[in-house]
């Protein structure tokens, strides 16, 4: 619960101190929201993310702390989780795309984050299973294969997210392993045919598209023209 809530409160604040910095760009830089500089170099904030996660890390495998530090150590690394997921985009595409249409990666890897966080902290199990409820090894053994074969299609169907969430929670890669694949995945260019082809073409097109865009935009900005 600390974690998540440090990831998502360090979410929140994070991308409201960069929006307003990139409203006022072309501006003199004045007041608390700037940009940081170290020797005339822009430290990003994944720099801050990456050495919070190393230094909690750490910390709790070295000294096992107890409460109330532990839960301390929890929301530190829940919050460097967040300012370094939320420059994904710029170490995937090594190139400060932050506020390109590249950018909306980082978007994609912050709602992964926060939904896999949840879906953690709302199951005991990882794989949405536990040897106790099977009953027998062969019949846990199955159901993880089970699990991790439908996220696997979600994935070679173009959905990562649901993938990567669907491990945590299994109905959710059941469903996407079910429906359509996007019309540029692997799975719809070596599976489909014409008819089904045009279908995913139609269902992930420019409206879908419009409704994802808009969702972002509201959630982390727009992005920058070309």
């Amino acid at each position: 619960m600390c974690a998540l809530l440090g990831f998502l409160v360090t979410f929140a604040v994070v991308r409201t101190i960069t929006r307003r910095i990139h409203a006022r760009r072309g501006e003199p830089e004045r007041g608390a929201l700037r940009d940081v500089h170290v020797g005339g170099v822009h430290v990003h904030h994944q720099v801050w993310g990456i050495l919070l996660l190393l230094v909690t890390g750490m910390l709790t495998f070295r000294y096992d702390p107890q409460a109330p530090w532990a839960e301390l150590l929890a929301a530190l690394f829940g919050a460097g989780a967040a300012l370094t997921l939320d420059e994904f985009a710029l170490w995937l595409y090594l190139n400060d795309v932050y506020w390109s249409a590249e950018g909306r990666r980082s978007l994609d890897a912050i709602l992964v984050g926060g939904a896999v966080g949840t879906a953690l902290l709302l199951q005991s199990s990882p794989i949405g299973a536990d040897p106790e409820d099977s009953g027998t090894a062969l019949a846990f053994a199955a159901t993880v294969v089970l699990h991790f074969s439908m996220a696997g299609v979600c994935v070679l169907k173009g959905k990562l997210p649901t993938g990567i969430i669907g491990v945590v929670v299994p109905v959710v890669a059941t469903v996407g392993a079910i429906r359509l694949a996007k019309p540029s995945s692997v799975w719809a260019r070596r599976r489909y045919g014409e008819a089904k082809l045009a279908r995913a073409d139609h269902r992930f097109g420019a409206a879908y598209q419009r409704r994802v865009n808009r969702f972002l935009d509201l959630l982390g900005g727009k992005p920058d023209r070309p």
